[in-house]
């Protein structure tokens, strides 16, 4: 993790937090005393790890975890009072927010911390995971869109117009995405 934004209106609490974290691989460490100042931050950066101390003075700071949570791909850890930690969890869990009681231990926290930034690690290579596949689909329809443009305009069979684009690709020294896009711009125009 490199970017980390703690939000809480007490600097005590952010400097203890600040503390903790300088130990760590942390490149960058935000702040923000209120929901509103961390809302426009939240928009100005990507944060790998939002750090909530409960209360805030604009609000409670469940919702600016909600909002967090919808907006940015970041771990979030929410810090409530112990009397409120079942009411509060119960509203931010389903939005992956995680609630910590407090007074926190340190060793609490860090693990805390360790588990979130282990669990974005494995959700950044799926999203990686899932953009890659996202590519590979769009170049099989363009593909098949150039195929069958092959199969209607030059009357070929699907083999036929499948070999055409691939020995295209070969000859040209290109990829069969190039190719196909190649083939529609010329058919379709």
């Amino acid at each position: 993790m490199e970017n980390v934004l703690i939000v809480s209106n007490t600097s005590s609490t952010m400097g203890i937090i600040a503390d903790l974290f300088r130990s760590e691989s942390f490149s960058r460490i935000a702040a923000a005393q209120s929901g509103s100042e961390a809302r426009r931050l939240i928009t100005e950066t990507d944060f790998d790890l939002i750090i909530i101390d409960t209360p805030l003075p604009d609000e409670m700071g469940n919702d600016f975890a909600i909002v967090a949570s919808e907006k940015t791909s970041a771990g979030i850890i929410l810090i409530v009072d112990s009397n409120n930690l079942p009411e509060i969890s119960a509203t931010v869990e389903d939005f992956g927010v995680f609630a910590l009681p407090k007074p926190i231990s340190s060793e609490l926290f860090y693990q805390a911390t360790k588990l979130l930034s282990a669990a974005r690690r494995r959700i950044q290579t799926l999203e990686s995971e899932n953009n890659r596949l996202q590519k590979k689909i769009e170049e099989i329809r363009i593909v098949d869109r150039a195929k069958l443009i092959l199969i209607q305009v030059l009357k070929m069979t699907e083999p036929q117009a499948q070999h055409y684009i691939e020995k295209q690709s070969m000859d040209l020294r290109q990829t069969r995405l190039t190719t196909a896009e190649s083939i529609l711009r010329t058919y379709e125009s």
